[in-house]
């Protein structure tokens, strides 16, 4: 039954927000809102910018007044293609996506990095989560050349190498969504020689980039709009995920998870927790995310802010100039997570400055 259901579903719902111009209460870049942490907390001693450590050596821009309790950009893609739409990004339109956060001083983060607020970048320098929802070829792709395998320079994976090589600097971060049995080769980046990828190159691909900096995130087996099913289906979708990961990567924890098309299940405690008991082997899967990405809803907290929520991340649906709007209203607002250079110190808005102030922290 469920597989019946698949293909309908996948074309209706590759793309993740089933109403793609409805606005968000959240799509703001707005000031962070809640109280400052007291002077010491559980995430550290906050003191003025003032205090903060002097910019030093690296590549950070020393101009940018620290702010580590600013809000994050967690950016949202799908297909990477010939021409810009809803759910597709031009290729040449994603690598100005990357120029643009280079030059205006972000650099891409994991979002465990977030998880666990090791965000060490140089001071002046912001973090931004990429996560390419749906495995699709489009994403990362495969050319096969004399018995040899490359990344196909066209896909977003092959853009954002090319990108990487004349900046150094620019991590191999990113958290890619993954369905494993969706419809029309949009599974672990494709199959049956869709778009030219064979079945067996879909488990190297999840081993190739969990071998390389990037994250895997689990984004359901096949699209299902968790919504509408009962608990036991939802859990089904999200640990047989779960369980082809392993498969790939073995004993590969996934730490986040994205709604399809920002849709919770009925009991959204599952979309974080759950288990299922695959009959085949009798074995359970069990399954439990950090953080849950929402389908839009504009920047996330700081993980220093104590309203920070990850098991319900905003994120940004990248169409248009949507990057860059939001990056000229935070840097207005004084509102955008700004690092300070320091591990052991956290930057913090203060009254006096009001951008920002910091101390040594426990948790980072």
């Amino acid at each position: 039954m469920y597989r019946s259901l698949a293909a309908t579903v996948v074309l209706l719902a590759l793309a993740c927000n089933p109403e793609p111009g409805r606005k968000h209460s959240s799509d703001t870049a707005g000031t962070a809102a809640g109280p400052l942490p007291p002077t010491d907390s559980a995430r550290g001693r906050f003191v003025s910018t003032a205090e903060a450590s002097p910019a030093g050596a690296g590549s950070g821009n020393a101009g940018r007044v620290p702010n580590e309790l600013g809000r994050i950009m967690v950016v949202e893609y799908h297909l990477i293609g010939e021409r810009n739409t809803t759910y597709t990004r031009e290729r040449s339109s994603f690598r100005q996506d990357l120029e643009l956060l280079y030059r205006r001083g972000y650099r891409p983060v994991n979002m465990t990095q977030v998880l666990d607020r090791k965000l060490d970048l140089p001071r002046g320098l912001s973090p931004v989560v990429f996560t390419f929802d749906d495995a699709s070829a489009e994403q990362f792709s495969y050319i096969e050349k004399n018995g040899k395998l490359e990344i196909d320079p066209n896909s977003g994976l092959g853009i954002w190498l090319d990108f990487r090589k004349s900046h150094p600097d620019w991590e191999n971060r990113a958290v890619f969504c993954l369905l494993s049995g969706a419809a029309a080769g949009h599974n672990f980046f494709g199959d049956r020689n869709i778009q030219g990828q064979k079945s067996a190159w879909r488990f190297p691909k999840v081993r190739w980039l969990a071998d390389n900096g990037f994250e895997l995130c689990n984004h359901t087996l096949w699209h299902a709009q968790l919504s509408k099913y009962p608990d036991a289906f939802v859990q089904e979708q999200i640990a047989r995920l779960t369980l082809a990961v392993d498969s790939a990567v073995p004993g590969y924890k996934m730490r986040s998870m994205a709604l399809p098309q920002g849709l919770w299940p009925k009991n959204r405690a599952l979309a974080s927790k759950g288990s299922w008991k695959d009959p085949k082997s009798g074995k359970t899967i069990t399954y439990d995310h950090e953080a849950v990405f929402e389908v839009a809803g504009g920047p996330s907290r700081s993980p220093h802010d104590p309203a920070f929520t990850p098991l319900s991340t905003n994120r940004i649906q990248v169409i248009g100039n949507a990057i860059e709007r939001t990056i000229d209203r935070l840097e207005k607002s004084g509102n955008a997570y700004i690092s300070d250079g320091n591990p052991a110190t956290i930057a913090r808005p203060s009254a006096a400055t009001s951008p920002a102030s910091t101390t040594p922290s426990a948790n980072r």
